[in-house]
């Protein structure tokens, strides 16, 4: 797997077709995507290629889109030298990558992130999946892309609550491995234009990169990469799926990480000064959700389902200060509960 950016990164797609020769090449987009992102790429990728293409939404992140990109492929003769092109954002590559890595045991394919999401987090490190009985990610494989594209351009075509949700996961690798780039995200921040420097972004590319290389199967140290995703994940699930309330996947995991950042405080030595400015900066980007027990005791129950768990164990990524984080780490059920009462007054 290799990452490139800017306009090189459609010249190496091309190049890495010339070399490879795919029997056919595929290009699978959602509606969004094929509508303001393939016309962009679709005359600079020199090949003839067939358009597959789903319902955009989260919700279509399961078996039943999965099963149809399949059909898709066998109906247009795809073999085991064919080449799948994923051209969107987490859920395109999820599912993307999930396609590819299991049709005929596995065929080629690219990642084309376009949202920020996709850019910063989804697509790098080979984690492809579905969702599954309303539960993120529960059936998957972590399969490596042969190129991932980063052609920030694209970012022009989103709207600011998708900018939002990237933004978090940036924000994430601030805290878990690099408090400058922290502090940078934080003064570059501007709620009226969210279009951030493409230097930032590469940044980012760049935290994750190293983590995941290190520990591509998850066995220790990318494991920091869940930080605010414990909690994270089941309030997506809970609201997404139980509540009929959409929220954005970076919405629910900066809540992830306010709450997280608490539990630090209590238990992993991150000091309140720098928990109060956790609090405060993401509180600020990203609306408050009010959360009643009911709520919360649904959301608990859920962590329950969470893919770092070992022997029954739900395990937590804290923060020991701004940019070093921790994980594998336990925490007492009423921590939990009490993180989410420090929200709620951290709003007042």
């Amino acid at each position: 797997m290799k990452y490139v950016y800017n306009q090189e990164g459609i010249e190496q797609v091309n190049n890495y077709i010339n070399d490879v020769q795919p029997s056919k090449v595929f290009i699978l987009t959602d509606d969004q995507t094929q509508k303001f992102c393939l016309p962009v790429i679709e005359n600079q990728i020199n090949i003839e290629f067939t358009n597959v293409n789903f319902k955009n939404g989260d919700q279509y992140k399961n078996l039943e889109t999965l099963q149809k990109i399949w059909r898709e492929l066998i109906e247009a003769d795809a073999d085991r030298k064919s080449l799948l092109i994923n051209l969107g954002g987490g859920v395109v590559t999820d599912l993307g990558g999930l396609a590819a890595a299991t049709f005929k045991r596995g065929i080629k394919f690219i990642h084309i992130p376009t949202s920020l999401l996709g850019m910063v987090d989804a697509a790098i490190g080979g984690k492809n999946g579905i969702n599954f009985q309303h539960l993120k990610n529960q059936i998957g494989t972590i399969v490596q892309p042969e190129i991932i594209c980063i052609y920030p351009d694209f970012l022009n075509t989103l709207p600011k609550m998708e900018i939002a949700s990237g933004y978090a996961e940036m924000l994430k690798h601030g805290l878990i491995k690099d408090k400058n780039y922290w502090q940078q995200l934080l003064e570059s921040y501007n709620k009226e234009n969210q279009v951030f420097p493409s230097h930032l972004i590469k940044r980012s590319v760049e935290i994750k990169y190293e983590i995941i290389t290190q520990d591509p199967h998850e066995q220790n140290i990318r494991k920091l990469l869940n930080y605010g995703h414990t909690l994270g994940h089941a309030i997506e699930s809970y609201l997404n799926y139980e509540l009929n309330m959409p929220v954005t996947h970076g919405h629910a995991v900066a809540i992830g990480m306010i709450l997280e950042a608490f539990l630090s405080n209590l238990n992993n030595g991150l000091s309140t000064k720098e928990l109060v400015e956790i609090t405060k900066s993401i509180n600020l980007i990203y609306p408050y959700i009010d959360f009643d027990n009911q709520a919360i005791n649904k959301i608990i129950n859920l962590l329950k389902f969470d893919k770092k768990n070992e022997n029954g164990k739900i395990l937590f990524v804290l923060l020991k200060e701004i940019g070093k984080a921790d994980f594998n780490k336990e925490v007492p059920t009423q921590d939990v509960i009490d993180a989410f009462d420090y929200y709620k007054k951290s709003r007042k």
